[in-house]
């Protein structure tokens, strides 16, 4: 479940709109008053939904935007004008009055789109460090010239060995290379 944090510069509004997502199924992390207390939240979350007003006290929304951790999405909650001024600096913003279903369909909207990211960035390659590069390197380059084999072959003998094991590509290289540097 997606972290949300609500913040209102008027107490009384945020105690509604976290009531009202309580009652539907979401959980809210913190209520906030002013933008720093929502960075501190924030930071301790490290990411998540901030539900919010336009002005705070201290700072801006877009301020706040800006000082958010990467990983944190904006749901602008403000009057038709204000929600129209910023809709070209890629915050999602419901006008007033608010409807509590439009509410909730936007967070679902908003928690499908995180948990897609985050698949997205788990599903990258990890970047080999030099060192490991050059590890696999020497071993394919060891095992070509002792085993009459294709730098393909070898690639693929050190992966099915890799998985056969179950260690990583760079620790197979250096087994290999101990073994065969003997």
């Amino acid at each position: 479940m997606t972290n949300i944090i609500v913040a209102f510069p008027k107490e009384e509004i945020a105690g509604n709109i976290k009531k009202a997502l309580l009652q539907n199924g979401f959980s809210v992390e913190s209520v906030c008053t002013t933008g720093a207390q929502v960075l501190q939240s924030a930071n301790r979350l490290d990411s998540g939904i901030l539900v919010c007003g336009y002005r705070f006290v201290d700072m801006m929304c877009t301020e706040l935007q800006e000082y958010l951790p990467p990983h944190f999405e904006m749901l602008l909650i403000a009057s038709k004008t204000n929600c129209e001024e910023l809709a070209i600096q890629n915050i999602v913003s419901l006008s007033t009055p608010l409807k509590v279903h439009e509410l909730l369909q936007t967070l679902e909207m908003m928690e499908y789109t995180i948990t897609r990211k985050r698949k997205k960035e788990r599903a990258k390659p990890k970047e080999r460090s030099e060192e490991d590069r050059q590890l696999i390197d020497q071993a394919k380059r060891l095992l070509m010239e002792r085993n009459n084999l294709s730098e393909d072959e070898a690639h693929r003998y050190m992966q099915k060995r890799s998985m056969d094991n179950g260690t990583g590509l760079a620790e197979t290289a250096q087994m290999i290379l101990s073994l065969l540097t003997l």
